[in-house]
Parts: structure tokens; C-alpha cells; sequence
């Protein structure tokens, strides 16, 4: 296996780890084990687990921004679209982010007890960038009617709502498709803003 293979199996493995078992059961012999490698070649491409973890979170980080990036466009990207129509495409293609990578989206959205301190400040770091994107697309969305909302309690609903969605998908996908909460959004954000 080439290294860069092997680099990004062992960080596989580690993530498997802590969605099974929890940060409490992470090491590099549980790692090694899952991987099926000794220790030592775990140590060939990490110095400790702390650098192992390191990667770990900057690689899940960055799938998950990637996710979020084709989900959640810029007010200049979305400025023909139906802000309706694009809230629940958006909402559906979130969900679908989220069932095509379960492990990633259960250690953001499904913290385990023990989580380190670095994930969390990752996690709520990035809440917060998301925050400041879900606000754009809300006075985007409502144009000349955006003095009259609290644009901030607005986009803050949109992710809490999102990520109860999320987890909802992650621990009953059946009952909680993203299908089901697009129509649930067209619905509901259709009647809001005066259709039928």
C-alpha cells in the first residue's frame, strides 16, 4: 500500500474507533487493531495520537466544509433561484451529505461524551462561519422584507433546525429521509411566504 494509502487507512481506522467506542477508547493499539497494521506502522506516519487525531479532525473538517460548501451557496450564486425552492433542495442535499458520511457527521453532530476540547472548538468554530453564511442567504432570501425579521434568530433556527435534522437522519434514515424533510420544508416555507 502506498503511504499516502496507508496514512489515510490508519485515519479511517481512528475514526471507526471513536464512533464505536468513544474518545475513551481510542489508542494506537485499538487503532492498530482496527486498521489490522502493528503499532509500529502507525507510528511510521504519526509521531503520537495526538498528531494522529490532528489529522483526523482537519480531514473530517474539511470533507464536511466541502459538504456544506455545495449545499449552503453564496448570496451572488443563489441571487436567480427561488429562495423556497432553495431552502429545501438545500435542506434535502445537506441530509444527503450527512447519510453519505456518517461517521464524519456523528462526531459533529452527535458529540461523545469525553469529545476533546479541539473538536468542539473545531465544531463550534465552523457553526459559526455557517451562521454567518445562513444570515447572507436569509437577507437574500427575504429582500425588502429582511428589516422586518430578526435575521439573526432566523438563520439560527434554519441550523438548529438542520442539525436536528441531521442527527435525525443519522439515527433513523428510514423514517427521516432527506426526501421527507425537503417536503417538509417546501411545505411549511411555502405556506410562510404566501403560497398554496
Amino acid at each position: 500500500m502506498a503511504p499516502s494509502e496507508r496514512r489515510e487507512q490508519v485515519i479511517d481506522a481512528a475514526l471507526q474507533v471513536i464512533v464505536e467506542q468513544g474518545y475513551a477508547g481510542v489508542s494506537i493499539e485499538a487503532i492498530a487493531r482496527t486498521a489490522g497494521v502493528t503499532r509500529p506502522v502507525i507510528y511510521d506516519h504519526f509521531p503520537n495520537l495526538g498528531a494522529l487525531l490532528q489529522a483526523l479532525i482537519e480531514r473530517e473538517e474539511r470533507i464536511a466544509l466541502g459538504q456544506l460548501a455545495e449545499v449552503i451557496p453564496g448570496p451572488e450564486l443563489a441571487a436567480s433561484a427561488d429562495p423556497v425552492a432553495l431552502l429545501g433542495s438545500g435542506v434535502r442535499r445537506f441530509l444527503e451529505a450527512v447519510t453519505s458520511r456518517p461517521p464524519t457527521w456523528r462526531i459533529i453532530l452527535l458529540p461523545l461524551d469525553g469529545t476533546p476540547a479541539i473538536v468542539r472548538e473545531h465544531v463550534e468554530t465552523n457553526r459559526s462561519r455557517i451562521l454567518e453564511r445562513l444570515k447572507q442567504l436569509v437577507v437574500w432570501g427575504t429582500g425588502d422584507k429582511a428589516s422586518e425579521l430578526d435575521v439573526e434568530l432566523a438563520a439560527g433556527s434554519i441550523l438548529a433546525l438542520a442539525e436536528e435534522a441531521g442527527r435525525r437522519a443519522l439515527t433513523d434514515p428510514r423514517r427521516f429521509s432527506p426526501q421527507r424533510y425537503e417536503a417538509f420544508v417546501l411545505a411549511i416555507v411555502g405556506r410562510l411566504a404566501g403560497r398554496a
